[in-house]
């Protein structure tokens, strides 16, 4: 049906074309033949496909202008879309809203541009997004005066007033305290935006064979099934422990997958949240929100990747979470022109949701399977 309605209008814009060439040639004017459809040619532009009517026989001089002009036009639409991205929170998603489109790149496109340049650029400097340090710290053991064994229980503080509920001592068998080499407790330190190969495994000989012999004769069970899972945990572990940028490769690969699928799930919030308004706000105009927002977050990733090269990581995770919820807020009260209670509201509601649900269990998921080898299989 859409088809044959397509095809109807065709023939009658070159009808109406071919009616008024007749009455033109009727007057005597002379009129010219499109070199695309061969339809007559009214004005500069073919009326029926719009191709211009002098495409050939051009001079080097004429090319060279064309080319000039084409590139400073597609220059300021980068520009200007630029511009409105950092420092004009909510205007892209309003201009597509309110039918300025020519003066800004399209959202998909700009977002798949951005986010591809960002881990391009991780590619190129080699940096990684996450690599994970394993500690170990010596532990003493203890005995009470029986001369039972205990380890003391890392989360214990005395200065605390609610550590009153956590044992002091962790029960420890004879055998495991008569251990040659003594016994460790592990931890591990997150390194954000770090290059490759700078941060390396600390792990003394001695704590590092003690660990994996640990996380092996665990993983040695009679049940199959739950041999096979502490198998890949162990193996996993033994990755970090050689390699803290283990879980980078496999963290490059699933990211921009699940963000991509994020993508509607931030836009339907939002229309949950705007129901009352769905005769303004179509869903498609929180699609363009939400994708506007997930394109500045990766522009604040790209700058945090940058700045982690001279600031300690906390401080750039703080300041670049910080960034993105003031911009974020700005956008929806630019965008939704709501009170600022009414935004602030919504804001957090959203946010929150959003976050337990949907972006948190999505990079538990990301680091599970980064952290198993990309397979749960």
């Amino acid at each position: 049906m859409v088809d044959d309605l397509e095809a109807i209008f065709e023939l009658s814009g070159a009808a109406a074309v071919e009616m008024a060439a007749s009455a033109l040639a009727e007057r005597g004017t002379k009129t010219a033949t499109c070199a695309n459809c061969k339809h007559p040619l009214l004005g500069p532009y073919c009326a029926v496909c719009g191709q211009p009517a002098h495409t050939h026989r051009r001079s080097v001089r004429i090319l060279i202008h064309d080319f000039v002009v084409d590139f400073i036009n597609f220059d300021n639409r980068i520009l200007r879309t630029a511009r409105a991205l950092l420092f004009q929170p909510g205007e892209l998603p309003a201009a597509f809203r309110e039918g300025r489109t020519q003066r800004y790149v399209p959202a998909i496109r700009l977002y798949l541009f951005v986010s591809l340049i960002f881990f391009i650029l991780l590619s190129l400097t080699g940096i990684a997004i996450l690599q994970l340090q394993v500690e170990a710290r010596p532990i003493k053991v203890i005995y009470d005066a029986q001369g039972n064994p205990f380890l003391p229980n890392p989360a214990y503080d005395p200065s605390d007033p609610d550590s009153k509920y956590l044992r002091k001592t962790i029960p420890l068998s004879k055998d495991k305290a008569n251990q040659p080499g003594g016994h460790f407790t592990y931890s591990t330190e997150s390194y954000f935006f770090r290059r490759l190969g700078g941060v390396h495994s600390q792990l003394a000989s001695g704590a590092k064979a003690r660990l994996l012999d640990t996380l092996k004769a665990r993983s040695q069970e009679d049940n199959a099934v739950v041999s096979k899972w502490k198998a890949k945990i162990f193996d996993g572990i033994n990755r970090l422990v050689t390699d803290p940028a283990a879980l980078n490769g496999p963290l490059t690969d699933w990211l921009p997958r699940a963000l991509f699928l994020l993508l509607p799930l931030y836009a339907l919030l939002l229309a949950v949240f705007h129901l009352r308004r769905r005769k303004d706000f179509y869903l498609v105009d929180h699609l363009v929100f939400s994708l506007s927002i997930h394109t500045f977050a990766f522009v604040a990733l790209i700058g945090a990747a940058a700045l982690a090269q001279f600031a300690s990581g906390e401080a750039v995770a703080l300041l670049l979470l910080a960034v993105i919820t003031l911009y974020i807020f700005l956008a929806m009260k630019r965008f939704y022109k709501q009170g600022w209670f009414i935004t602030s509201v919504k804001f957090v509601l959203i946010s929150g949701i959003y976050t337990l649900f949907f972006l948190l269990p999505a990079m538990a998921g990301i680091l599970a399977l980064s952290f198993f080898g990309g397979s749960f299989g």
